[in-house]
């Protein structure tokens, strides 16, 4: 470039011009296109929209996604019969899976070295590092029907054939029962109580609320003071009456199913009440007018026009309720109120950890209460998310 020679921009002038308006208008046709998108969109798809800003609860959903395909396959993801004893194998301690050695990846755990306490005649165990027991993915063990359907013996974890040795990735219990194995069986039985328990309580809300919503009158008054007498009394003490009230012969399935229905007929309320303050709101909007002056049936109007209204609002309580529902069962299983062995929850696991003697003996007996926690907080974090993605005014 000669002296005095003055650079010049590619576009300068009329074609800078030319180009920066261009650039505008895409950006205005781009703003355009996803207004009328945010405009046509169903409220569905705008809840999800707003959903996926919060990230932990996005988060909390993958957690949760993990814990219901546990809760769907605990057979496959356990080690043992969770219901197998050992009467040489109690409180066996935490062996940890370790998956690299000198050779490079090669899944192991340490194994365990057991000796008798000579006063208190218990054994007493300790981790042998100089052991080492192969562990290997897709491993064939006990048998089961995968979904109560398919029979197979393959397991996510597992010792090879020609070892000798058990792991125990979450220890034993004073029976010698695997941890691990009854945590995954637990998981199923205090989740699906939670989630039948809240269907349960859904449906009488939305039914008895909008009932009382839609109709009014006499039948309103009925069901308020219904909701009110229900609300006053203590659930604690009602909730240990009733599940101390249930035969002791009752099979693992009648127990189940009864307190599912104890804690779904007492939870039902809360939502009940606000049921009935929406439809109070929405039984005077056109849209629900038009549908009667169409013809259309009252069942029809509460259920295809007044329900779809705050659907995103009911997904998000029930999202909330759920943890309550868990840690109800679990309060209650704790108690030896709920759930008895055989049956496997949370609470019943937790029964192994009431007093300090076995705490002292098997800190590893308190891991179950981490599931809960997990569990809950997961949950809890999921319902603020939707809730907040509901809320047509955030």
């Amino acid at each position: 470039m000669t002296a005095g020679h003055e650079s010049k921009s590619p576009l300068s002038g009329p074609d800078a011009d030319r180009l920066a308006v261009e650039e505008l208008s895409g950006a205005l046709i781009g703003l355009a296109k996803d207004a009328e998108a945010i405009y046509v969109a169903p409220n569905w798809k705008l809840v999800w929209w707003r959903f996926k800003k919060h990230r932990l609860a996005v988060f909390s959903g993958f957690i949760l996604i993990f814990i219901i395909i546990i809760a769907l396959f605990p057979d496959f993801f356990s080690t043992q019969d969770p219901q197998e004893s050992s009467a040489t194998g109690s409180f066996i301690p935490v062996q940890g899976v370790h998956f690299f050695d000198e050779d490079g990846f090669v899944p192991f755990v340490y194994g365990v070295e057991g000796q008798r306490n000579p006063v208190s005649r218990r054994m007493e165990w300790q981790i042998d590092e100089t052991k080492k027991i192969p562990v290997q993915f897709f491993a064939a063990g006990y048998s089961y029907k995968l979904l109560g359907l398919i029979p197979t013996d393959i397991h996510l974890l597992g010792v090879a054939e020609d070892s000798a040795g058990a792991i125990h990735l979450l220890g034993t219990d004073r029976l010698g029962r695997d941890q691990w194995s009854r945590l995954m069986h637990g998981t199923r039985v205090s989740l699906s109580i939670g989630l039948v328990a809240v269907i349960f309580s859904i449906f009488f809300g939305i039914l008895l609320g909008g009932i009382s919503g839609y109709y009014g009158g006499v039948i309103d008054l009925v069901i308020q003071r219904l909701i009110e007498i229900l609300q006053s009394l203590p659930p604690i003490p009602i909730w240990m009456a009733l599940t101390a009230a249930l035969p002791r012969d009752w099979s693992v399935e009648q127990t189940y199913f009864a307190i599912t229905i104890i804690l779904s007929l007492i939870g039902w309320t809360t939502l009940g009440r606000e049921v009935r303050g929406r439809f109070l709101a929405l039984r005077e909007e056109d849209f629900v007018v038009a549908a009667q002056l169409a013809g259309c049936s009252q069942m029809r109007v509460i259920f295809r026009h007044m329900v779809p209204a705050f659907t995103s609002h009911i997904i998000a309580t029930s999202t909330l309720a759920v943890p309550v529902m868990i840690i109800n069962e679990t309060f209650l299983s704790f108690l030896g109120l709920g759930l008895r062995p055989p049956a496997i929850s949370w609470g019943v696991l937790l029964q192994e950890a009431q007093n300090l003697q076995s705490i002292a003996l098997a800190p590893w007996l308190l891991l179950p209460g981490l599931a809960v926690i997990i569990t809950v907080l997961a949950l809890n974090i999921l319902g603020d998310g939707l809730r907040d993605a509901a809320d047509p005014y955030s």
